[in-house]
């Protein structure tokens, strides 16, 4: 029985049963009862009545009440769970694909200044990696906290990320902190950085283009990232183990943009295909 069903009984049992057992005695035993003898019963009627049906729909909402908790128990843990797979797939996993990068780019220097200076972005990337792993445990062990995300710093961290891979990435980002909230301002740059990481694994490209600007009614965006690369198909896109592809759907969900992925004709890359545009828009 659902819980306001329940609850609505308990509230109105006691009042129909005393409605019902006046009328009845007004109506049909005022010769056999007196008054007196009615007065004292009405209030006995209505506790036999607490202590049989109402004290067993106090049991009733309590094991509803007990299922919800437990439910409620487990969708928080869900969201923890899945709160904590974002965090390593936007820091950790992230970080160490591109130390992977790095150390392939460091078994082809033949220089003693290149591979001087790839151990240096190595080591880098690890202390990047170890802070992310340091950040992640304070989150675990501390309670979440409002802070204000610095605006751009992982993005523009991630474009010269690429540039040392050997992908150019042009920065047209035209929307000011006053466009956006703390949430939406971290939930878009996951996004963003989710679909350049995608650009360096996948594309194949030469060239990646990030442009975010305001939609013209001032109430909105539209942010874009399209690559010259190789193009995709949906089925790839998602394929088992395409984590990426998901969680940014997922954002964009749970934050009630639009999210489009789809090839676009390419004017150039390394095989002359379609590359991909990532598009997300928030208002009309």
């Amino acid at each position: 029985m659902p819980y306001q069903r329940i609850k609505w009984l308990i509230l109105v049992i006691p009042t129909v049963t005393l409605a019902l057992w006046e009328y009845v005695r007004h109506a049909f035993l005022l010769p056999v009862i007196s008054m007196d003898l009615g007065n004292v019963l009405a209030p006995v009627l209505v506790f036999l009545i607490t202590m049989t049906l109402v004290r067993k729909l106090f049991r009733m909402m309590e094991n509803v009440t007990d299922t919800l908790h437990q439910e409620q128990t487990a969708k928080a843990a869900f969201m923890e769970r899945e709160q904590l797979a974002r965090e390593l797939h936007d820091g950790i996993s992230q970080s160490l694909f591109l130390l992977s990068v790095k150390l392939d780019k460091l078994e082809k220097a033949q220089d003693h200044g290149d591979i001087r200076t790839t151990t240096d972005e190595i080591r880098s990337t690890v202390r990047h990696v170890y802070e992310d792993v340091r950040q992640s445990i304070a989150s675990l062990q501390s309670e979440p906290a409002k802070t204000e995300v610095q605006w751009m710093q992982s993005v523009q961290r991630m474009a010269e990320e690429l540039e040392l891979g050997g992908l150019k990435v042009v920065m047209d980002w035209q929307l000011r902190d006053s466009h956006l909230t703390s949430k939406e301002k971290v939930e878009l740059l996951a996004i963003v950085r989710e679909s350049m990481l995608n650009v360096q694994k996948h594309a194949n490209a030469e060239r990646l283009t990030v442009r975010a600007v305001p939609q013209p009614s001032g109430s909105g965006f539209v942010c874009t990232v399209a690559d010259d690369g190789i193009g995709a198909d949906e089925a790839e896109l998602l394929a088992k183990g395409r984590y990426g592809i998901r969680m940014m759907q997922g954002r964009a969900r749970a934050m009630g943009w639009r999210l489009d992925i789809r090839r676009i004709a390419a004017s150039g890359g390394p095989n002359a295909g379609d590359g991909m545009i990532v598009e997300i828009v928030k208002g009309a």
